[in-house]
């Protein structure tokens, strides 16, 4: 007979929520750096998402627990639905924006073609300008591991959390949970902005993802750099 005061519980969702558009004229490949905040556009659709999760939750998938990457962005994504809902938001470092070499770096596609970032590119399975894949995936899964059990014990299987992160580290954990190759063309990311992409938890760890785009709407007007 399994003693259950130290099975584990199960069952809950992890939704991982994409920033906002971000206010960025001069196209840079912001990255970690500080001081990209949220356009006009951004706002409504950080409005936008709150509404989605407040919907969700008078329809009875109550949201349990908030996080969001320490970014700007994030940070002011995640405001209005905390301030919907009633949360408090868990600062989360795991689910930050990768890491990049070319950060800061305006019209990326044109400073590519100077030699001096020729090694950067040796390797695009990894990728060689940036954070290994592998890695991000490890710290997202595991700042999911933590936020999913914690949400369980205090509120009981079905438990869902919302963690307001970035493009590429959710992309790369989505594929991962897909059981798909970890490299890929940037442009072929579904990952738009404020999206949701699920992670369903069960016994096994991650079993199932679902994907949606509660402001596709508003993604006809939006910038959208990959990576950003």
């Amino acid at each position: 007979m399994t003693d259950s005061s130290t099975a584990p519980r199960i069952g809950s969702t992890v939704h991982l929520v994409r920033h906002g558009e971000v206010h960025n004229p001069d196209k840079v490949l912001y990255g970690r750096l500080p001081g990209f905040g949220l356009s006009e556009l951004g706002r409504q659709m950080a409005d936008g998402i709150a509404d989605y999760f407040q919907e969700r939750a008078e329809a009875g998938r109550e949201v349990h627990m908030l996080a969001a990457s320490p970014l700007q962005r994030a940070q002011e994504t995640v405001a209005p639905i905390s301030a919907r809902l009633g949360l408090s938001v868990t600062v989360e470092d795991r689910v930050l924006e990768a890491e990049n070499a070319f950060e800061g770096l305006a019209q990326v596609k044109q400073q590519l073609k100077n030699p001096r970032w020729w090694p950067l590119l040796v390797n695009p399975l990894r990728p060689s300008w940036g954070e290994p894949y592998k890695a991000q995936v490890a710290r997202v899964l595991a700042a999911v591991k933590d936020l999913s059990e914690e949400a369980v014990a205090t509120h009981g299987e079905g438990a869902e959390v919302v963690v307001v992160s970035h493009q590429l580290p959710i992309w790369v954990t989505r594929l991962w949970a897909e059981g798909r190759p970890l490299f890929h063309d940037p442009r072929d990311r579904e990952c738009s902005l404020t999206s949701v992409t699920s992670l369903h938890i069960g016994a096994d760890g991650v079993e199932s993802v679902s994907y949606a785009e509660p402001n596709h709407e508003l993604l006809k007007d939006a910038a959208n750099l990959p990576g950003a």
